[in-house]
């Protein structure tokens, strides 16, 4: 009797564990423009690497 409750009760958590991630709200204005910001800065870092491997190539020479 005392599994059949414990049973029934992980069921019954996680059907509403299931229901209650479903109505995450939307993004808002300023989230989304929070992760506008981190793309474009990590965008920003990867052509800033880019640009150092360049330098650094052809400094060794190694120019394209």
């Amino acid at each position: 009797m005392k599994l059949a409750n414990t049973l029934s009760a992980a069921l019954v958590m996680g059907a509403l564990l299931v229901a209650l991630s479903a109505c995450a709200p939307k993004e808002g204005p300023v989230e989304e423009a929070g992760r506008k910001v981190d793309e474009a800065a990590e965008q920003a870092g990867e052509k800033i690497e880019e640009a150092g491997e360049k330098i650094q190539d052809a400094a060794e020479g190694n120019a394209d």
